[in-house]
């Protein structure tokens, strides 16, 4: 029999953790630096892979939603930290686009996208993408990230979505690593 529906629920520990919504996020530090410690939060607490991820409003500084990795807790390969962040955002705009609803957006990752993630980027109206970890530094650890054309920054600039990198990324790589350090399961791994 076929689930009639489907709920993705994020976990209850990062409504503790998550600021009061008057919080301003100014830099694109501050903004990494809060999904680097929901990514960590996230593997501590045993509630899904070491990736993090929001979606904020650039012209206000706020936070709009906020995505953890969920894969192996809700058992979905999709559910991935930026997947979830896009789409609790989207729901709370009442828009498939952040551009359409008039808003200047960037998704904050604690490591690029995969190839998967990629792929929605262009289509949700995003005005920035900002990357801590490279793909480099998840693939060290045993993460496959799925084909993606060598030049995607540029792919993805050409479509008006402003790409930053190397974002607080020793502290990115660090729970990356922790995560390997602690037996997280390397779920989309090549062996």
């Amino acid at each position: 029999m076929i689930p009639p529906s489907f709920h993705l629920c994020l976990p209850t520990w990062l409504a503790d953790m998550l600021p009061p919504p008057e919080r301003i996020f100014a830099t694109p530090e501050s903004r990494m630096s809060l999904v680097i410690e929901m990514a960590r939060c996230n593997i501590l607490r045993g509630s899904g892979g070491p990736f993090g991820a929001a979606v904020f409003d650039l012209d206000s500084g706020q936070l709009i939603a906020p995505g953890v990795n969920l894969v192996t807790s809700v058992n979905c390969s999709v559910a991935h930290a930026e997947m979830v962040a896009l789409m609790l955002a989207q729901k709370r705009v009442n828009n498939f686009s952040f551009a359409a609803a008039g808003l200047n957006a960037e998704l904050t990752t604690s490591t690029v996208p995969c190839a998967m993630c990629l792929g929605a980027i262009p289509w949700a109206g995003l005005k920035q993408l900002a990357c801590g970890a490279r793909e480099s530094d998840a693939r060290a650890v045993g993460f496959d990230e799925g084909d993606k054309p060598p030049r995607w920054p540029q792919l993805l600039e050409k479509r008006g979505v402003r790409v930053l990198r190397d974002i607080c990324r020793k502290k990115a790589v660090a729970v990356l690593q922790e995560y390997r350090r602690l037996g997280g399961e390397i779920y989309n791994g090549k062996g």
